[in-house]
């Protein structure tokens, strides 16, 4: 998988690590006063048991903007996003998107919303080839009378439509298990397939754990573009770095509560660790 847009940015990793450091300089505009947020999160609350994992957690992710979610393990950031792609229901607050209260049953409602969540190790089916991988659940068919089967040629176009909106280009065959496409791969394939079908909110859940530098930034690279196609897509990751070189907003949480919310260019890196140090 390459990258047509050209060269990875100096914004984001380098092959030899040494832009790792690097931030956008890409000027991070305020929040106007009447924007309406994609999803709001207002004093939302959860306990398993004698645990608590939330405590009054409030945030905003807003259209074209990404918000990196940070925090220590343990700080109450898994729970939060499965509360918002509707894997658990809160116990206390509410869920606001485009501003009206909504609650989520299931990941099925969720999803019917336009909220599409990556999760780290569930980035694609490793069975499937790509070209099902991007269109799993979506699947174009052919039917004559009561028999039905997958319309492949439709199916592959569909594929590289989403691959190329995301601007790479699949130099392999679609026909391509996932089990043999590399991590950082997956989870390109996985945003792009998130695109394709009309996401208004991407969550992403350590997309790159475990992934060498360059794959590392290719992958924040094609985060940034989602960005830019107006997605509000909200970045769950260890790597403070990574968070600085993509995203405009920052929350940090800390034993289930909200640390700080900061706008990119409000923290440095420094500041950033000693508060999650601090706080965890």
């Amino acid at each position: 998988m390459t990258d047509r847009s050209g060269p990875t940015s100096d914004r984001l990793p380098m092959g030899s690590g040494a832009g790792d450091s690097l931030r956008d300089n890409r000027t991070i505009q305020p929040i106007p006063e009447d924007a309406v947020p994609v999803m709001e999160a207002v004093g939302v609350s959860k306990g398993f048991g004698a645990t608590t994992a939330l405590v009054d957690v409030s945030l905003k992710a807003y259209e074209g903007r990404i918000l990196a979610l940070l925090g220590d393990n343990g700080a109450g950031k898994s729970t939060l996003i499965k509360i918002l792609s509707g894997v658990f229901p809160p116990d206390g607050g509410e869920l606001r998107f485009h501003g009206k209260p909504v609650t989520f049953s299931n990941p099925g409602q969720a999803r019917q919303r336009g909220i599409a969540t990556v999760f780290q190790d569930l980035a694609v089916c490793e069975l499937l080839s790509v070209t099902r991988n991007v269109v799993l659940g979506r699947e174009p068919q052919k039917w004559v009378g009561p028999l039905k089967w997958l319309d492949l040629k439709r199916a592959d176009a569909m594929a590289r439509s989403a691959l190329h909106r995301l601007g790479v280009r699949w130099e392999r065959g679609l026909e391509e298990r996932g089990m043999n496409i590399s991590g950082g791969e997956r989870q390109s394939l996985a945003i792009a397939r998130a695109m394709f079908f009309g996401s208004s909110l991407l969550i992403l859940d350590e997309p790159t754990s475990a992934l060498a530098v360059r794959q590392a930034g290719r992958v924040l690279d094609h985060i940034a573009r989602a960005r830019d196609e107006g997605q509000a897509v909200i970045l769950i990751t260890h790597n403070f770095r990574h968070a600085l070189s993509v995203a405009d907003d920052l929350t940090v949480l800390a034993q289930g509560r909200v640390a700080g919310t900061f706008r990119r260019d409000q923290i440095e890196l420094e500041e950033l660790t000693e508060l999650v140090a601090s706080v965890g």
